[in-house]
């Protein structure tokens, strides 16, 4: 009755609408019986878990690798079970119902949208209705703002009732090793957390997770050693010139500041959009024409689509947090906890 109100949903079930789209390390395999987290003094079994995790549809994990996959199923179906039992445990607590606890503090705090939502909404999102008329699609509008009003609640609670506890995951993530290969790199070599990143210049998802990167680079400034390197996709044709002229703005230490640049142009990849950013930028453009022209940096680009298809990337953003695929434009909180976990390891 209340897993439908306090289920979790996956960050990588959102892969097909967080990425643009074209081996794992076995972690060690646990036994039925084994503790894979912990809240408070209760403790939750792997059988536990695979009683919810392997009841999942593969379709809400895209074209993950099955022991990726698995790993991620097991991870919702662990918040699953700590949301249930928190919220059953706050009910007795207050000698009520579970249903009539949710109902309390999740759907009678839900505000209708008004009108004027749904009409800012409807002007806002003019691909999603595809050319319908707004009394067309009022009805179906209003519900996705209830549903998203309600979900926003949820999560607020339910963080709330996490905040109260302590809480331990043990479950061991699958891991690939993955080399930054001499690529432009941010950040000390010392750092406890490496990421890497397989981007696209003119993919949009890439394009939404750079704010994303960026404050997670601040945020854990000290902590990270970030590097990017090249998963041009052959649906966008500018992406691997893009790619290319990066590397030829890296042989004048201008990699970052080109990459930042590209980012916040993606309108602008033309051939002479790139020769362009790169005289704002006040690169040697003798160098860099001739550097461009000649594709000198074409193997490096073919090497890192090689690296990036033996570790299993198929879509961009794909990002390897000491060796733990997420992929997609995935929100702070997601890089957020798997940073943490990584911290709370070292």
């Amino acid at each position: 009755m209340t897993a439908p109100l306090l289920r979790t949903v996956s960050a990588v079930a959102l892969v097909a609408i967080t990425a643009c789209s074209t081996s794992a390390q076995p972690a060690k395999s646990p036994a039925a019986g084994d503790v894979v987290a912990k809240f408070g003094d209760a403790a939750i079994t792997l059988a536990e878990v695979d009683a919810r995790a392997l009841s999942q549809p593969a379709s809400n994990f895209g074209s993950m690798r099955l022991t990726d996959a698995l790993y991620e199923a097991r991870r919702v179906a662990i918040d699953d079970i700590i949301n249930i039992r928190l919220v059953e445990q706050e009910a007795a607590a207050q000698k009520i119902g579970v249903q009539a606890l949710l109902d309390r503090e999740i759907a009678q705090k839900v505000v209708p949208p008004t009108e004027l939502d749904v009409a800012a909404w409807y002007q806002a999102n003019p691909q999603r209705v595809q050319g319908a008329s707004i009394d067309q699609v009022r009805e179906p509008i209003r519900n996705l703002l209830s549903q998203e009003r309600a979900q926003t609640l949820r999560q607020s609670y339910l963080d709330g009732l996490r905040a109260k506890v302590a809480i331990a995951v043990t479950l061991e993530a699958p891991r690939q090793d993955v080399a930054a290969a001499g690529r432009p790199t941010k950040g000390s070599p010392s750092a406890p957390v490496e990421i890497i990143e397989f981007s696209d210049f003119q993919c949009p998802f890439c394009l939404s997770a750079f704010p994303t990167v960026q404050r997670v680079l601040k945020e854990y400034d000290g902590k990270i050693r970030f590097t990017y390197r090249h998963y041009p996709l052959p649906n966008h044709p500018a992406a691997r010139p893009s790619a290319e002229a990066s590397a030829c703005a890296a042989e004048q230490n201008k990699f970052w500041e080109f990459h930042d640049r590209l980012f916040s142009n993606q309108g602008k990849l033309a051939a002479a959009d790139l020769k362009q950013h790169a005289t704002d930028l006040g690169l040697n453009m003798a160098d860099f024409n001739a550097c461009v022209d000649t594709h000198k940096y074409a193997k490096q680009v073919d090497e890192d689509l090689e690296a990036g298809n033996k570790v299993g990337v198929n879509g961009t953003p794909a990002f390897f947090v000491n060796g733990r695929i997420l992929s997609g434009a995935q929100p702070y909180t997601v890089f957020k906890r798997i940073i943490d976990e990584e911290l709370a390891r070292k």
